[in-house]
């Protein structure tokens, strides 16, 4: 451990601003010293004491609870003391500074972002990912995502990982023995049934990874990009969706200049809906700036909502913003303003089916819909279709449940747990290595050391999501982004 982490380290651990209760926190070897100069006599550890908190003159500073955890048995592994006061900023700065001027012959310090969770970490009180865990439940913008959080730091994640890592080495241990005694001459593959143990850890790594992708969602959302021309009703559907008047709404094409991003909760999962300027050709330098700044963002989309007119769908600036969505993209079509249709009137040229783009030639070119090969047949977007009022609150009840499924994400089987992306890279690379190792299982046993390198490297990319293998450079990133005092 570094000499900086061995140093003991003090922080306010409340959020900041005016509150009812405050709380500074200390951490670091054998505290029992700085809590006799705090209060005149030692504390019992795990027992909650009410005493008057004095400056270096004695002077009070507040009164409140001081509590004593002793090593191992704390959050941190470490001794700590907490000070629970008033959560007044001036009253828990003169706490803090208190705290410092009295362990400064200790060398106490202010702790950095994070380093509280980082000792709980080194300490072997947390995994890497049960602290990752701890960030995301502070994070937490619904209930949903605070019980996964709450699921990870407790270990459910790490466990799954875990066992997984373990069926791994079992195997590994096997393939290790045979290359160790070749004089044996034995069949691995086939006496150790290799390739239906391979066959059920890659089974188990694939539902682990799609349960992650959820998880993933859960935690960071759905970057949902209202596009399409101008009036088609992106704004008055935007506030449809956020239950407030978020964006200006006017019947003159080309209102929206700039992109407007509003955060909602479908069954517990955040939707950042952004809306964008109308999709046309225009002079204007700032309505051009926005059609421009739309286009990055649709790049950016997890999914996009193609807005047209239920009452003129499908005309040729529709076919070419059609053509020019990314591949790849979930797109969802909707028509809107079905309230404006008179009675018994559908949507004209349209029976809710993909539009013939080809049959109707190529689009003419408009401003920000370059002619790209990548983009050029509408059969390569992932279509769907539904038809909505903005205004009446038609078919939004749907959409909410279409944006959820276009995503592939199932309210009814939501992740046990939260995910990163950095969990979801080492879960794909443990992938690709366990197919590798099924490839060479597909020869004969002398390609067994191959067979054995792939494993070893599926289970290092295992280890490195509870932080069994990681570099310090990515413990210092990860801990870098946690609030201080955490």
């Amino acid at each position: 451990m570094a000499a900086s982490l061995q140093q003991p380290i003090a922080a306010i651990a409340t959020a900041p601003g005016r509150g009812g209760i405050g709380v500074v926190r200390v951490s670091g070897p054998d505290l029992g010293e700085l809590a006799a100069r705090l209060f005149g006599a030692p504390l019992q550890p795990r027992h909650a004491h009410y005493l008057p908190f004095n400056d270096a003159q004695g002077r009070p500073i507040d009164a409140g609870i001081a509590l004593y955890f002793k090593a191992p048995h704390s959050y941190t592994g470490e001794d700590v003391i907490e000070l629970q006061g008033h959560g007044g900023p001036a009253v828990l700065r003169r706490l803090l500074d208190r705290c410092l001027e009295a362990g400064r012959d200790l060398g106490l310090r202010h702790a950095q972002p994070g380093e509280f969770t980082q000792r709980a970490f080194l300490n072997e009180r947390l995994d890497l990912a049960q602290a990752e865990a701890v960030a995301d439940l502070i994070e937490a913008s619904s209930e949903a995502a605070a019980r996964s959080a709450m699921a990870s730091l407790s270990g459910a994640f790490s466990a799954r990982v875990n066992a997984l890592s373990e069926r791994i080495v079992r195997l590994r241990m096997l393939v290790e023995a045979t290359l160790d005694f070749p004089e044996e001459e034995i069949d691995f593959l086939e006496k150790y049934q290799a390739r239906d143990t391979l066959a059920g850890i890659r089974a188990e790594l694939g539902e682990l990874l799609r349960q992650a992708r959820q998880g993933m969602i859960l935690r960071e959302g759905l970057h949902v990009v209202l596009a399409g021309r101008p009036n088609v009703g992106k704004s008055s559907l935007l506030n449809a969706l956020a239950g407030d008047d978020i964006a200006i709404v006017t019947p003159i094409a080309g209102t929206t200049r700039d992109k407007v991003v509003q955060q909602i909760h479908i069954e517990g999962v955040p939707l950042h809906i952004v809306d964008t300027a109308g999709l046309r050709e225009t002079e204007d330098t700032v309505e051009s700036l926005g059609i421009a700044r739309t286009w990055a963002e649709i790049e950016k989309a997890n999914v996009i909502i193609h807005l047209q007119d239920a009452r003129e769908p499908g005309g040729e600036l529709d076919a070419a913003i059609t053509q020019r969505l990314p591949a790849g993209t979930p797109v969802l079509k909707v028509y809107n303003k079905v309230d404006l249709l008179g009675e018994g009137e559908g949507i004209e040229g349209q029976s809710l089916a993909a539009p013939d783009v080809e049959a109707r030639g190529k689009p003419a070119a408009v401003q920000g819909v370059p002619d790209r090969e990548e983009h050029a047949s509408a059969e390569a977007q992932p279509i769907d279709f539904l038809a909505t009022s903005a205004k009446t609150g038609a078919g939004l009840d749907e959409l909410r449940r279409r944006l959820l499924g276009i995503a592939g994400w199932n309210p009814g089987a939501e992740s046990p747990w939260l995910a990163r992306e950095r969990h979801l890279l080492a879960l794909r690379d443990a992938a690709g290595h366990l197919d590798a190792a099924d490839e060479h299982a597909s020869h004969d046993d002398s390609v067994l050391d191959l067979f054995a390198e792939e494993l070893r490297l599926a289970h290092d990319d295992l280890c490195a999501i509870t932080g069994q293998f990681t570099s310090d450079d990515l413990l210092g990133e990860i801990f870098s982004r946690f609030c201080i005092g955490k």
